[in-house]
């Protein structure tokens, strides 16, 4: 079993889905629901070499952890996500690898 972060990208409460069918897809995850997360506040500040800049182009607005056998379950597992049906919105599969 690993573990596997999903991205939130996009979406707001008018169109991201409601917090009823937010807490029904968490419920349907069930003990593969490692952490429900959290959503980010707007103003993402991307750091590197070259210095300190907005992100502006599709913010990530929030994260999940849950538990899959592989990236073919956590990603069918991530087209139960309300905002999947939003537009301008994804939900992106990361396996976290171990250290």
């Amino acid at each position: 079993m690993g573990k596997f972060v999903f991205v939130y990208y996009g979406g707001s409460s008018a169109n991201g889905g409601s917090a009823e069918e937010w807490g029904a897809w968490f419920g349907q995850l069930g003990s593969k629901l490692i952490d429900g997360g959290n959503q980010f506040g707007p103003g993402a500040q991307a750091v590197s070499k070259a210095g300190v800049m907005d992100v502006k182009e599709m913010p990530a607005t929030g994260y999940s952890i849950v538990s899959a056998e592989n990236m073919d379950e956590a990603r069918e597992l991530a087209k139960g996500c309300p905002l999947v049906a939003a537009d301008n919105a994804a939900v992106c599969v990361y396996e976290a690898l171990p250290m």
